[in-house]
């Protein structure tokens, strides 16, 4: 797939519209489906699940073939108006020899995940030219049935009635104004998905990247991948989410890891915002990814327009 330069923002939802929900990657249990289903209903939306949503082969959630056709049922469905990933986990990539995702491009609808999830969106962002949505999903929604702010935040999202983050300053910050499209998602995903048709295009793009349970040096060696291959120069900025479960070695690295990421920013003098709030830690705030965004962050306070 080539870069695409157009871009797609798939129509906003409306009370009544259909959501469906399908298992792209791990295994899920029934319990936080229901939660989901009954949430999603209380914004006024019709929920369909995909039919292998609760299958089990091995840690997948069945087999990648039968994870693909929700999916494309979910496409090639009219009334279908957005796709949630149920969770993460690992999986993703192993569906996409059975999916055609150009018809997404004729009628784009938003795709919803984080995590493992990453994949999918740097394919639909980078290659196809569809925003989506970065955002908490059914593994992680509230078990009492009442939003939070990581759900009430991807509502706005959907609804199109998310237009900015304004956040306190942070000393780590590195400041000033950046504007291209916003990309991303986990870094280890980023990394292991280089070289194919879901590798990111970082020309003119901010880069939001967050992490879970990952030792300081591989975090710096996936940084030397953005490095060496010319990608962390061609960035406009960087944002640093999450950041959770991040561990040394029994010989410590040395610096922490908002340390170690402020200075591949700095090198590249590149304005850079830590400790955004999305990733693998709650809140879980949503993001529109695809989207030529606003980046500005200054002494008294940071602007993420949308």
């Amino acid at each position: 797939m080539q870069k695409i330069n157009t871009i797609i923002t798939p129509p906003y939802l409306q009370k009544g519209d259909t959501i469906g929900i399908f298992a792209p990657a791990k295994q899920i249990d029934k319990e936080p489906i229901d939660c989901a289903v009954n949430l999603l209903k209380n914004w006024g939306l019709q929920v369909v699940l995909g039919k292998h949503v609760l299958d089990t082969d091995n840690q997948f959630a069945g087999k990648d073939k039968d994870r693909a056709a929700d999916f494309k049922e979910f496409v090639n469905n009219p009334d279908i108006k957005a796709i949630l990933c149920a969770r993460g986990g690992y999986g993703t990539i192993r569906t996409f020899g059975y999916i055609d995702f150009a018809p997404l491009k004729k009628k784009p609808k938003w795709l919803i995940g984080f995590s493992d999830v990453t994949a999918l969106h740097n394919l639909l962002n980078c290659h196809l030219g569809i925003e989506t949505i970065h955002g908490t999903m059914p593994l992680n929604f509230p078990k009492n049935g009442e939003d939070n702010e990581s759900t009430e935040s991807l509502r706005k999202a959907l609804f199109g009635d998310l237009k900015e983050y304004i956040l306190p300053p942070n000393d780590m910050n590195i400041k000033g104004k950046a504007a291209g499209k916003l990309i991303g998602g986990n870094l280890s995903i980023i990394q292991s998905v280089a070289g194919t048709p879901a590798d990111i295009v970082p020309d003119n793009a901010i880069l939001f990247i967050e992490e879970v349970d990952e030792y300081l040096y591989h975090i710096d060696r996936m940084m030397m991948n953005l490095k060496y291959s010319g990608k962390l120069a061609r960035l406009k900025a960087i944002i640093a989410g999450g950041m959770t479960d991040i561990k040394d070695g029994s010989i410590p690295f040395g610096k922490n890891v908002n340390e170690l990421i402020r200075d591949y920013a700095a090198e590249v003098n590149i304005p850079a915002l830590f400790n955004f709030s999305a990733g693998h830690q709650e809140p879980n705030i949503a993001l529109y990814l695809g989207r030529n965004v606003v980046l500005d962050i200054t002494d008294t306070e940071t602007r993420l327009n949308f």
